[in-house]
């Protein structure tokens, strides 16, 4: 689907350059939205503005650096003169049990997941504040909602980017911004597709609909939650999980 529903606007995608990330800069910019990746991987980010140009640019930055995020927002506003919409979608998983969780794996992931989408929203706000106009999709999990063995870290920041989500939802709402969350279940990925088949079955049993998500019907949910069309959505988790968690 092409069409002219972000036009003139100004979109910026944290860990744009792959996955979920990747998939809704490009629907973003199919619907007409000026579009930059932040992202750490230079030879990444570069592959991904060529293949996404001429509406797209990419700015590395690592967004754990809140400096470097506020130096790289400044310059987006500077040259755009606006931004009107902000993904958080940057995230990292350190898995281990619990006993044998080291505090860097715990520090990194709540760094990148929740530390991360604070930087970017703190900075990308003061000028959403100035329009009184704007929208957030965080990336959150459904680790978030129900916890993963193995997964406490990236569970915990997951479930805390939602309290940050409802938080700010309240703060931002009377000056127009609106703030959701997005939660993905399993994804047709290259990792779902090393799986092996037992694995694969024990998981598909767990999901109400019988399958893996594509990564596209991810970028379609967040492209709703930016759009006029979700003008009346604030401080919501959207589930994109087959069924998997249902409230």
């Amino acid at each position: 689907m092409s069409s002219g529903e972000f036009s003139g606007k100004v979109a910026i995608v944290t860990g744009g350059t792959q996955g979920i990330g990747r998939a809704i800069a490009e629907a973003l910019g199919q619907r007409g939205a000026w579009v930059a990746l932040l992202a750490r991987d230079p030879q990444r980010g570069q592959a991904a503005e060529q293949a996404l140009e001429p509406d797209c640019k990419f700015y590395p930055a690592d967004v754990t650096d809140g400096s470097r995020v506020e130096q790289v927002i400044k310059q987006i506003y500077r040259e755009r003169g606006r931004i009107d919409y902000l993904v958080n979608n940057a995230g990292t998983t350190g898995d281990n049990l619990l006993v044998r969780m080291s505090d860097e794996q715990w520090d990194l992931v709540f760094e990148v997941n929740l530390k991360g989408a604070f930087h970017c929203l703190r900075a990308a706000a003061r000028y959403m504040l100035k329009a009184r106009s704007g929208a957030v999709v965080n990336i959150t999990s459904v680790s978030g909602q129900v916890g993963v063995p193995g997964q406490v870290n990236y569970s915990a920041a997951k479930a805390g980017l939602i309290g940050f989500t409802r938080s700010a939802a309240r703060e931002l709402a009377a000056r127009g911004i609106r703030v959701n969350a997005l939660a993905p279940g399993f994804f047709q990925t290259e990792l779902t597709g090393r799986l092996d088949e037992q694995v694969k079955r024990s998981y598909l049993k767990e999901i109400p609909l019988g399958r893996f998500g594509e990564i596209p019907e991810v970028a379609e949910v967040a492209c709703f939650l930016l759009s006029e069309r979700a003008s009346y959505i604030t401080g919501q988790v959207i589930n994109v999980d087959g069924g998997l968690v249902m409230a």
